[in-house]
């Protein structure tokens, strides 16, 4: 025979994307968000993304040196780690506590469970939260924009999210000023981690993502479609304590969870029932935490709780096999 027959087992179409291809996809989407964050905060929000990038690569060739693995930097998945956890922190963020998180994103995220793959939850977030309990002051100190050339330092202020808490728990009602800002929060002019002040910014990067098709609708509608149903049922019940959904929708970091870090392919499940399952439950967390708990932003929470749960809705949302139907069916 002049022709030689492969036996293979499926997929036997390859799309022609890689995980280098899909991670690099992802980077050029977050760009935007980097730009308005180191125009709006300047050189400060230019170390922390540099430190925590530099820092999650360092801390892969060394974790995968000393596991006898291969080096797989190239693949960009850890120099995406770096940069959403920077977008995750304060522009103030002091370098020492920026490595340290980059440390605990990839080595405890991620290297423990195996690598690339095989982390049940999202490795920049657990970061997040790691330095939210350790260091409570640092990551709860934010900074009031300072345009880049502008000439002004970063005076420390409250965000959105955080005056609105405390002006609840203080006078139970709502500051009236902050009704009329909501487009200097879906620009980014306002106080915020370096990845949340900028919802146009976000959306840009996620409407790439989604020509690119590595995004689906799934997760980001049912995750923001839940936010805004049970936020807006508040507002419409006490609109003197409870922010109208657009306010929750521009502040806080929900466009940078539902499109960037919910979305995440290794810790999501992989049915669209299960998808959409998910996103209701990050929604409905955020919004019970938002505004019912001690703590102004419940979007790293929501989505490391249903992290855990992933496993539990894949299981209970599994197509069943081809051919049970009519199985059952005979029988």
């Amino acid at each position: 025979m002049s022709q030689q027959l492969y036996l293979s087992s499926s997929p036997h179409i390859h799309s022609g994307e890689t995980t280098a291809k899909v991670m690099r996809a992802v980077i050029y989407s977050l760009l935007p968000a980097c730009g308005v964050a180191v125009y709006f905060f300047g050189p400060s929000a230019l170390s922390v993304l540099l430190i925590a990038t530099l820092g999650c690569l360092a801390t892969e060739v060394v974790c995968q040196r000393l596991m006898g693995q291969p080096v797989t930097i190239a693949d960009g998945s850890a120099a995406i780690t770096g940069i959403l956890l920077a977008l995750n922190l304060p522009p103030s963020s002091p370098w020492w506590m920026t490595l340290f998180g980059a440390v605990v994103a990839i080595a405890i995220g991620k290297q423990v469970y195996g690598g690339l793959g095989s982390n049940p939850f999202n490795p920049a977030l657990v970061a997040r939260v790691v330095l939210l309990i350790s260091f409570p002051v640092q990551m709860t100190t934010w900074s009031a924009p300072a345009p880049f050339g502008s000439g002004l330092d970063l005076v420390t202020t409250a965000t959105p999210l955080g005056e609105w808490k405390n002006a609840v728990m203080l006078t139970g009602q709502m500051p009236a000023e902050m009704q009329g800002s909501m487009m200097n929060y879906f620009l980014g002019n306002m106080p915020g981690s370096i990845g949340e002040i900028s919802a146009l910014a976000l959306l840009l990067g996620a409407a790439y993502l989604f020509y690119r098709r590595i995004l689906t609708w799934h997760i980001p509608t049912a995750f923001i479609g839940t936010v805004i149903l049970l936020s807006g049922l508040f507002w419409l019940i006490n609109p003197e304590k409870y922010p109208n959904p657009v306010f929750h929708m521009v502040t806080g970091g929900l466009i940078l969870g539902a499109f960037f870090m919910a979305t995440d392919m290794v810790t999501t499940p992989v049915s669209t029932r299960g998808m959409l399952l998910f996103g209701v439950g990050c929604g409905l967390l955020t919004v019970l935490i938002r505004l019912f708990g001690g703590y102004p932003e419940g979007v790293s929470f929501a989505i490391l709780l249903m992290n855990a749960a992933t496993p539990l809705i894949d299981r209970y949302t599994r197509p069943k096999t081809f051919g049970t139907l009519q199985q059952e069916k005979v029988q």
